[in-house]
């Protein structure tokens, strides 16, 4: 970084200097970083992120406004072999389903720190992230919660502005990463908890009555409603899916579905009763 601030002045480089009430916080970090930029338009994205294309930049700037004052993009995970990377996959692409629907419905919840941009007026109004800077994560989705309306709010889902991350290659590392995530939901506002709980346990309980549909009543009549909302869904999905570039994913969705309803549920249980883990 050194050489290519040489290199560029516009590149500016911010030392993180051991602060024992801050230290390892990502939030004290970004709020170092944001206070020594020139600039009012900020875009955010992780270390190990890479964008699709050159026009990366260029594509989330031209959604800025007068009134437009925060991005929302997508960050996807490349590709590979093995169930897991599908389950990583899929649950990103129906959390950019849920966050870019929401924010079209006018009710904007959230963003991700691997494809964000906000002004540093937004920031500064609602002074940073002091409201929840004791928590470790959420200086992404926790952020968004707080400022984003739907008059401010933006949403860029072309190709060619998405980020690509390498995903997790092992179950215990990607729960850790999925616990220190979710644990920031409970933050939310009321309403954003309620609509995403809603969600959650509609499809919960989709399952669970389906099950015993199967077993009390004549199966034709459970398959029947199954099968229907598998080809509801997967007329809903597969557009989404071509525009997200995920569309090897739509016909796993069923099995994918249930194993992430199984794994968010695991993760949930098990925050009710341990502490988050914290940055390292």
């Amino acid at each position: 970084m050194e050489t290519f601030a040489n290199q560029n002045p516009k590149i500016k480089i911010v030392d993180v200097e051991n602060n024992e009430a801050f230290w390892g916080s990502k939030k004290y970090a970004l709020t170092l970083g944001i206070k020594k930029a020139s600039n009012q338009l900020m875009i955010f994205t992780d270390a190990d992120c890479k964008p699709a294309s050159n026009d990366w930049l260029g594509e989330i700037i031209s959604n800025f406004s007068a009134k437009k004052q925060v991005i929302l993009g997508f960050g996807a995970y490349q590709k590979a072999s093995g169930f897991l990377n599908k389950l990583i996959r899929f649950e990103t692409f129906m959390t950019a389903v849920q966050y870019f629907s929401y924010a079209k419905a006018e009710i904007p919840y959230m963003g991700v720190g691997r494809n964000l941009a906000y002004t540093s007026k937004v920031y500064y109004d609602n002074r940073g992230f002091i409201s929840h800077m004791d928590i470790q994560s959420g200086d992404d989705d926790l952020f968004i919660n707080e400022v984003a309306t739907k008059e401010n709010t933006a949403i860029c889902f072309s190709k060619s502005s998405f980020t690509y991350s390498t995903p997790k290659k092992s179950w215990k590392g990607r729960r850790k990463q999925k616990t220190r995530h979710i644990s920031t939901s409970k933050h939310y506002k009321t309403k954003h908890q309620f609509l995403l709980g809603l969600y959650f346990i509609s499809q919960l309980l989709f399952w669970l009555l389906a099950i015993a549909s199967f077993l009390f009543i004549d199966w034709k009549i459970p398959l029947t409603i199954v099968l229907f909302r598998f080809i509801f869904q997967f007329i809903v999905l597969y557009k989404a899916a071509d525009k997200l570039g995920q569309k090897d994913l739509i016909y796993w969705i069923p099995l994918l579905e249930i194993f992430l309803i199984l794994f968010q549920f695991s993760i949930f249980i098990s925050n009710s009763s341990n502490k988050p883990t914290s940055w390292k």
